[in-house]
């Protein structure tokens, strides 16, 4: 009876400060007594604005924060109430409440020895709390669950275990390992942040497999919940190519949900493990969760570049070199001047219309001084001898700069492996940039037995796949044996299947990351 009257006391005194507050639209300082956990836990609300003025109800956003921040983190660092209040506004996203619990160290899961059953507490409590406190939508549907680090453990964590209350996720650089990588962590780091949840601490190489862990593990989950949980999951993963171990380990899930036909979003952008990075996912993130909340097909994510006007025919030559007939794109100066220009040689199966396209796209950035000026050359698919045995005509005719540092070697689909076998000759290109390469685990293996960092010390790899590609553990593999041989490269993954159209969308960053190159 004590215990019934604490929680009705705690739920009065929470909605008295509400009303006492004038009506605040976001409050920290929050707390719920759990009977589970035998303590309060605090947490933090964003009502939608409108909230007080309708009897109108609302999707609930669970926000999960990372190891050794808390209930305000979201609120403070990740400014998620700076993102959703104007995206509510402009219509792109839909109203909703968010709520940030504090989530302590445990990962959002029930130890192994059943001290701190956090999980529990968030299922059985918190979510039931919540619903009877806010005029919330009480479905699975209308429930989201996003996170950083070890709130993207969370988030996945949360949702497929309790499918009956959550099937949309989102894990920001989820903390996570494979079973390579658990068993040969640090046995001080593993103690401290895995073998006090998941084994026991002090256990060593493949005894850390244990059960538990096993049942708490996104890499053996997938085999344990029904298919049906997994096919109606609305998952969003996000993780940058800076992360050190997360690298791997969320490569090689987005990999296995790739085998396993298991539906989802994930994208790799330029960035690392900070608060810079998961606030730059917000936007698509918001945008993901509120179109499942709406249970529409997902829009996609936003584009941050203007379309192009078509290039002057007069920037387009036509020269044959080697008995090849060759496409040149000029900048606009270039009948102009003596000057002499880097060079971006792009190898791959282009139609004329869509290297009218790609020039236009390139001129446009050079217009706006966003690139340096450079010419462009269009190259067929051929072996990188008959390929090498042009440039020395193409250069002279063309005025290209001397110098390795600024000659750039791009290939798309078929021509990106012929471009990296060119890119590993040391000192023949500063740049190489691969996009929606046609590469298998075998050619990567191949192409890249012979390289090291030494050899390609001086010269910068850009890759981007498709999420959806066929060749995504081609390229995912690429990206990870670079990183193991500590080559200098950027990675992205941009949601689709590929394509031209998919490739022009990622065309002004991977020119101007060879930009940078030229005038590094």
């Amino acid at each position: 009876m004590k215990r019934s009257l604490l929680v009705f006391l705690s739920l009065f005194i929470s909605l008295g400060n509400m009303i006492a507050g004038d009506q605040m639209m976001i409050m920290e300082g929050m707390s719920m007594h759990s009977r589970i956990l035998n303590q309060e836990v605090r947490f933090s609300v964003c009502l939608p604005e409108g909230y007080y003025e309708t009897k109108q109800s609302y999707p609930v956003l669970y926000l999960l924060h990372g190891l050794g921040d808390d209930e305000t983190s979201w609120l403070e660092y990740g400014r998620i109430s700076q993102y959703a209040y104007p995206a509510t506004r402009l219509h792109d996203i839909v109203p909703m409440i968010m709520v940030m619990p504090q989530g302590y160290r445990n990962y959002y899961v029930n130890d192994y020895k059943g001290s701190f059953l956090y999980q529990d507490m968030f299922v059985k409590e918190l979510v039931p709390y919540i619903d009877s406190m806010f005029r919330t939508k009480p479905e699975k549907g209308q429930r989201a669950l996003m996170g950083y680090s070890m709130g993207g453990f969370g988030a996945f964590m949360l949702s497929v275990t309790n499918p009956e209350l959550f099937d949309i996720s989102v894990p920001l650089s989820m903390s996570m390992r494979t079973d390579g990588q658990y068993i040969t962590e640090d046995a001080k780091g593993w103690d401290v942040q895995w073998g006090r949840l998941f084994g026991e601490p002090g256990l060593k190489d493949s005894a850390r497999l244990t059960n538990y862990y096993q049942l708490n593990s996104p890499f053996h989950v997938l085999n344990q919940v029904p298919a049906e949980t997994l096919r109606s999951l609305h998952l969003y993963i996000d993780n940058g190519d800076k992360e050190q171990t997360l690298c791997r380990s969320n490569e090689e899930f987005h990999l296995l949900l790739h085998k396993m036909n298991i539906k989802h979003e994930y994208r790799v952008r330029n960035g690392g493990h900070s608060f810079e990075y998961w606030c730059s996912a917000l936007p698509n993130a918001l945008r993901y969760i509120s179109d499942a909340f709406e249970s529409k097909p997902y829009r996609g994510d936003l584009s941050p570049y203007a379309e192009t006007i078509a290039v002057a025919e007069i920037q387009m030559k036509n020269i044959t070199a080697g008995g090849e007939e060759l496409t040149v794109f000029v900048p606009d100066d270039w009948d102009n001047s003596n000057r002499n220009y880097p060079v971006l040689y792009l190898i791959g199966e282009f139609r004329p219309s869509w290297k009218n396209s790609v020039a236009s796209l390139i001129d446009q950035e050079i217009r706006e001084n966003v690139v340096c000026p450079m010419v462009v050359v269009f190259l067929p698919i051929a072996d990188s001898v008959s390929l090498n045995a042009l440039f020395p005509e193409i250069e002279r005719r063309m005025r290209i700069r001397k110098g390795y540092r600024l000659r750039a070697i791009a290939g798309f689909e078929a021509g990106a492996p012929v471009a990296l076998s060119m890119a590993i000759n040391p000192e023949q290109f500063g740049t190489c940039l691969l996009s929606d390469a046609f590469v298998t685990n075998d050619l990567i293996t191949g192409v890249l037995t012979f390289l090291n960092s030494e050899s390609m010390k001086r010269t910068s790899v850009f890759i981007e796949a498709p999420d959806r590609g066929i060749y995504a553990e081609g390229n995912g593999n690429a990206h990870m044996l670079l990183r193991d041989q500590d080559v200098q490269h950027e990675y992205r993954v941009r949601e689709g299947e590929g394509g031209f159209e998919w490739f022009m969308k990622g065309l002004p960053e991977m020119i101007r990351f060879t930009s940078k190159r030229f005038h590094k």
